[in-house]
């Protein structure tokens, strides 16, 4: 029992750790590539993991128009919307910025369970709220408040990227029923395959292969990082450890993300480490960690472990 959780930590830190460079990894990819051509290229070579891993697991099953139709709306929210907002984002963004701003999707989970939910927001929620929205504008600021006072929102890409917190707080809830009637491997191969379907619209209509002989080999390495590792391998990792784990120490391990994306994009992208945006920072996990904290509990709560706003 205490090997199985060893190897869950172990599992749960390795795809943390994977998520955080994939903010990177699509600057790197944008540099060769327009953002649907990156999205279209890695989400097949996810779909080609995902797709061995339900087979050796034995896990493909047919499943009704129904459920289908379910993972269709996944697939166009968390797949092909989601990351249309993201890779658009990052041409302007900065990878560091992205990691802290995706890292507020559990204070959309909240709002969206209070408004459509009707759950209780406690004032301590409430709080946490707030200091999460004062540790985006510090974020967005970076070195420079006067772009706020003066009706600034930072780069373009990270209004696209805050908004992205809001659509994958939305995926995460409408996915909790889908993973109560299917295994996760199962679930996210089918959403997966149908977000890419609707991708491959765009991008057949758009750049089409024109692009794919441009890509480097330095190209390559980021989307093949991001299709099989991003998009495969952690999301395997992920849920193997959530099911020898409670979820909501699992979920812990996600405040680390925003941390390894600042550090890698220091390292690679050579992005400056300002001191707004490692406080602004800071008053985001405490904001996100007062949101999710239960009464009486140290921990967080599950909502925010259905599965994971940067990567996706």
């Amino acid at each position: 029992m205490e090997r199985a959780r060893t190897v869950a930590i172990i599992e749960g830190l390795l795809a943390v750790l994977v998520w955080g460079g994939s903010f990177i990894a699509t600057k790197v990819a944008l540099a060769d590539a327009s953002p649907v051509t990156v999205v279209w290229v890695r989400f097949t070579m996810g779909v080609v993991v995902l797709g061995v891993a339900a087979a050796v697991r034995r896990q493909f099953a047919a499943v009704s128009p129904r459920e289908l139709a379910t993972f269709a709306l996944l697939g166009l929210i968390g797949i092909t919307f989601h990351q249309w907002l993201q890779s658009n984002a990052l041409v302007t963004s900065q990878a560091s910025t992205s990691g802290w701003l995706v890292a507020t999707t559990p204070i959309f989970m909240a709002v969206l369970g209070r408004l459509v939910l009707g759950e209780r927001l406690s004032w301590l929620r409430a709080v946490g709220i707030a200091l999460a929205a004062l540790g985006v504008l510090l974020v967005v600021s970076k070195d420079d408040p006067a772009t706020l006072l003066a009706g600034r929102f930072g780069a373009p890409g990270d209004v696209l990227i805050l908004l992205s917190a809001p659509n994958w707080a939305l995926f995460s809830v409408l996915s909790r029923g889908a993973l109560k009637r299917h295994p996760a491997t199962r679930m996210m191969f089918y959403v997966m395959t149908l977000g890419w379907l609707f991708t491959s619209v765009l991008f057949f209509t758009g750049p089409g292969f024109s692009e794919i002989g441009r890509i480097t080999p330095r190209g390559w390495s980021a989307l093949a990082f991001l299709g099989i590792a991003c998009s495969g391998l952690a999301y395997i990792a992920w849920y193997d450890a959530l099911q020898h784990m409670p979820a909501s120490q699992v979920g812990a391990l996600l405040y680390l993300e925003p941390l390894v994306a600042m550090t890698v994009a220091a390292v690679v992208l050579s992005e400056p480490i300002l001191l707004p945006t490692v406080v602004g920072g800071a008053v985001i996990l405490l904001g996100v960690w007062l949101v999710n904290r239960r009464p009486g509990e140290p921990g967080t709560s599950p909502v925010i472990v259905v599965t994971h706003a940067g990567e996706e």
